[in-house]
């Protein structure tokens, strides 16, 4: 794949998890929204949050295509497929991609942007440390944050503020 052809396919992924955490956020869940991609680039499975509309704390869509994938894909085409997410994971879906085996991941905006947000906004500190992805998995792949989509969840996650 050439670098216009990645950047593309990101630009088509990273708009997807942008409308599911539109779509999260517009169903009473905290906006974020992902996307799992096989290595040709044909879409797995997608989920959006539903921490809220399920009463589980942890129904966070990262963790739900991680257990997706385990249940779906052999471990080879795991490691070679890509999730793309509206927020860099936080320390326990980190933990279920790297337990799954799973390759790459591509986020629009990082929990250290998050966080700040947060605190710029009032809002309580999340009741999970914010760590970047690599330090809960060594030695993965991690693109993020991705320009202009880190300030387009910017203004999705001010929107949830307000509610």
């Amino acid at each position: 794949m050439t670098p216009a052809d990645e950047s593309s396919a990101h630009a088509a992924h990273l708009e997807r998890c942008v409308e599911l955490a539109e779509l999260a956020l517009e169903e009473g869940d905290d906006p974020f929204g992902s996307v799992l991609v096989s290595a040709d680039g044909t879409v797995l499975a997608e989920d959006r949050n539903r921490e809220t509309t399920t009463a589980d704390p942890t129904a966070h869509p990262e963790l739900a295509l991680a257990r997706w994938a385990v249940r779906h894909l052999p471990p080879a085409e795991r490691a070679a497929a890509t999730v793309y997410t509206s927020g860099e994971h936080c320390p326990m879906c980190a933990a279920a991609h790297g337990w799954a085996g799973l390759g790459r991941i591509v986020y629009a905006a990082s929990s250290a942007q998050l966080a700040a947000w947060r605190a710029e906004w009032g809002l309580p500190e999340s009741p999970v440390r914010v760590l970047p992805i690599t330090d809960v998995v060594p030695g993965l792949e991690v693109v993020g944050p991705v320009a202009p989509y880190d300030e387009r969840m910017r203004a999705v996650h001010q929107r949830a503020a307000r509610r």
